[in-house]
């Protein structure tokens, strides 16, 4: 007998004991599907929380100026050392953060920003905001490392940052405002902040509140036209950058804080003049708990596995008794040991893969039934059905690994007396 027909003769005995079969592929479907749509599901909350977050900047963080108290000509540090202030005490230059931008080559977007009030009012016509409209000062980055939109209109440009001329785009509370709920009305409108005529080129799409209050309620406008018209008091610059992926935060950080060390001439063993702000702690709690969750899916599925992996010898040792006949026949007309431990092995296993299939189909379906009322997209964890298929396979083979070494011992003449 050779394995074609080893693996033949052990499918048509899986296929002939239906009940038996199916009562332990159904079994491992059960488990399979359980650890696949708990995996598939809070993978699907993970992409569509990647999604939310990043919307909110925790896929990105800042770079600072590090306002130190100051002691004379020196600047006390935390770990309570001295250092010059020439060393310490300096606000991030727009040379500087040109530097960075350029230098810094992590697959990120870098914003340069000018910090300026935050008690601005607006008026258009007749009509005026409250003075409370926050002011930015940046580049064509910040839109792309702040999480917005352009709902209207358009981007700041290069050549706007450059020249510094009077174009701003409106944060959606301040275009609603001025305009009402018809934003497309501002573009191309002159409105005054203060006293200064601004053209609005664009209206950002709305992105809602944060914890520091509304999101919406603030104009852009390049720093370049900032600084020209004396619009910010602000001695330092600060830049922002924005991965694009959460989980490649850390590793954008460690190399931004070298780029930037080196872009501000620190010497090795002086401390940071600058600091780093992440925004990721919220989703990094939730992104745990979902990894919780799928934890106790994978203890779910190996503890099912090890159910079936008993269930499944006890059947193969009982199919071992009832067959003994048969393999004294079969070792009677010539088969070797090895090819009735062959086909032993073979039923076991075809028995786990089928239920690895059909608990894996079943997994995907209720796992994206789930992501689709969590409104997530559609998603097959590759990985993991891989992984479930390998371990149904290893679980049938060390399930009917005994009772094929036991059925290959037995002595043919004894086994054909058998009844």
């Amino acid at each position: 007998m050779n394995i074609s027909d080893t693996f033949s003769l052990a499918f048509r005995t899986v296929k002939s004991n239906k009940l038996r079969s199916g009562i332990t592929i159904t079994i491992i479907a059960l488990g399979i599907m359980a650890l696949i749509g708990i995996v598939t599901s809070t993978t699907s909350m993970k992409e569509q929380m990647r999604d939310s977050f990043s919307s909110m900047g925790a896929n990105g963080f800042t770079i600072t100026y590090k306002d130190q108290q100051r002691f004379g000509n020196q600047v006390r540090v935390r770990n309570g050392k001295l250092n010059k202030k020439s060393s310490l005490d300096k606000p991030i230059t727009l040379s500087e953060a040109q530097a960075f931008k350029q230098l810094y080559k992590f697959p990120a977007t870098v914003s340069i920003s000018l910090s300026a009030s935050s008690n601005v009012e607006v008026h258009y016509r007749n009509i005026k905001t409250n003075p409370n409209i926050s002011l930015s000062g940046s580049d064509e980055n910040y839109i792309a490392a702040n999480g917005f939109v352009i709902g209207k209109g358009r981007n700041l440009s290069p050549n706007d940052v450059a020249t510094g001329r009077n174009v701003c785009v409106l944060g959606n509370d301040v275009a609603v405002k001025l305009f009402g709920d018809d934003v497309s009305r501002a573009i191309d409108k002159i409105i005054l902040l203060g006293t200064l005529p601004y053209r609005v080129i664009g209206v950002l799409g709305a992105k809602g509140s944060g914890t520091g209050g509304s999101q919406d309620n603030f104009i852009l406008i390049s720093y370049n036209n900032m600084r020209s018209l004396g619009l910010s008091n602000a001695t330092s610059f600060s830049l922002g950058v924005a991965t694009d992926n959460v989980q490649q935060v850390a590793q954008a950080v460690s190399e931004a804080t070298g780029v930037f060390r080196a872009v501000r001439k620190l010497q090795p063993m002086e401390n940071d003049n600058f600091v780093i702000t992440k925004s990721d702690a919220s989703i990094e709690k939730f992104l745990s708990l979902l990894n919780d969750i799928q934890y106790g899916a994978v203890a779910i599925g190996v503890i099912t596995l090890f159910g079936a992996a008993i269930g499944l010898m006890n059947i193969m040792l009982v199919a071992v008794s009832e067959r003994t006949k048969e393999i004294g026949l079969v070792k009677a007309i010539g088969g070797k040991r090895r090819n009735i431990r062959q086909q032993f092995l073979f039923e076991s296993t075809i028995i786990s893969v089928l239920g690895a299939i059909i608990g894996i189909l079943l997994g995907v379906v209720v796992g994206n039934l789930f992501a689709m009322l969590m409104k997530s997209g559609f998603v097959i964890p590759w990985l993991w059905v891989v992984i479930g298929i390998i371990a149904c396979a290893g679980t049938g083979l060390l399930a009917g690994l005994y009772p094929a070494i036991k059925a290959s011992k037995l002595n043919p003449i004894e086994a054909l007396r058998y009844e």
